[in-house]
């Protein structure tokens, strides 16, 4: 999605897990990018290189507010080694599909 932008905060907190707070910008409406999907989910890879589905990107106002802004905020017990938003059929996927939308590079 060319135009989308992101930003991922991780800080660990006082009982050593990480808060992850996931903000996207100018996010295309998900019918637009594929008609078959139906929602963005925010993945994580783990330092011990597991990748763990954190949840489903959502807005104050619906999916999508007219500016386009998306979040995610989420605790883990695990250190994000890398954070990444793919386009799926639903939110309880388990392994994500290889279409990826944004990635960071590695914390």
């Amino acid at each position: 999605v060319p135009a989308a932008q992101g930003r991922v905060k991780v800080k660990q907190d006082d009982n050593r897990n990480y808060r992850i707070e996931v903000n996207i910008r100018d996010l295309a409406d998900i019918k637009q990018l594929d008609s078959s999907k139906k929602t963005y989910v925010v993945w994580m890879e783990t330092r011990q290189g597991n990748t763990v589905n954190l949840g489903q990107l959502r807005s104050s106002s619906g999916f999508l507010t007219s500016q386009k802004k998306a979040s995610l905020e989420t605790v883990s017990s695990f250190e994000p080694f890398r954070v990444f938003v793919t386009a799926e059929h639903g939110i309880n996927v388990k392994i994500p599909n290889n279409q990826v939308i944004l990635t960071t590079e590695t914390f």
